[in-house]
């Protein structure tokens, strides 16, 4: 069956409208002292998405939520839900960076990223995780590439390609290469070689790092320019 991705997105909205959602969520209010402020799962939304409150206050109403998701009880997937939908900005991005990067057909991938995102949200380890939305948006971008590298390399494997024609063993360590340039990177600009990678080549926006980095998005794009004018005049000098 073809999946749209804006039908998962529509689905799940109107999940969120009916009446055993709504009693779900209140009963959610009553187990949280955090999420309690919020009326109705609108309310919340429009807070993760677009309100003024900082990186720190929205990462621990997706604590709550994850906590919930992972409870077992009747709220378990009402906030399973709530999580979808706050995460869906950076699943949306994901999605995009997929298809870019040919990991699958759009059905594949949105499927894909869907039970993904449950299955992280699910399991998450609250202990170990500092930023929720990053840390699962990132684990699920670095499965899909992995997931899609194993696939060829079966592939390739199971072909008739002429034996001299399988990529060499320094071809197959290409994949090495993030570490290398990480490497470079560190010695030319430092501490910020870590956020040059993340916009440059991962592909993320300003936005997304600095929630992943916990700084403001001013401060973010600031260190970005910074260090992008640094590589600059380096790449200058060898000119």
């Amino acid at each position: 069956m073809s999946i749209a991705w804006h039908e998962i997105r529509d689905h799940l909205m109107l999940s969120s409208s009916t009446l055993n959602f709504q009693r779900n969520f209140e009963a959610l209010r009553r187990n949280s002292e955090t999420l309690a402020r919020f009326a109705d799962p609108a309310a919340l939304l429009d807070t993760l998405h677009v309100g003024s409150c900082g990186p720190n206050e929205k990462n621990r109403f997706l604590v709550a939520l994850v906590g919930a998701a992972q409870s077992g009880d009747a709220t378990s997937d009402c906030a399973l839900t709530l999580m979808l939908l706050a995460l869906w900005p950076g699943l949306d991005a994901v999605r995009r960076r997929s298809m870019w990067r040919r990991i699958g057909t759009g059905d594949e991938v949105a499927s894909e990223i869907l039970a993904r995102a449950s299955e992280a949200i699910r399991g998450l380890d609250l202990q170990r995780v500092n930023w929720i939305a990053a840390t699962i948006l990132r684990n699920i971008e670095r499965d899909l590439i992995r997931t899609r590298q194993r696939e060829d390399r079966h592939q390739s494997l199971r072909s008739d390609t002429d034996p001299d024609e399988i990529p060499t063993d320094g071809e197959a360590s290409a994949i090495a290469s993030p570490a290398l340039l990480h490497r470079d990177l560190v010695r030319i600009i430092g501490k910020d070689a870590d956020l040059v990678i993340r916009v440059a080549v991962d592909g993320f926006s300003q936005a997304e790092v600095a929630s992943e980095l916990g700084l403001s998005e001013a401060a973010t794009r600031k260190r970005y320019q910074r260090a992008t004018r640094r590589l600059r005049d380096t790449l200058q000098e060898f000119r």
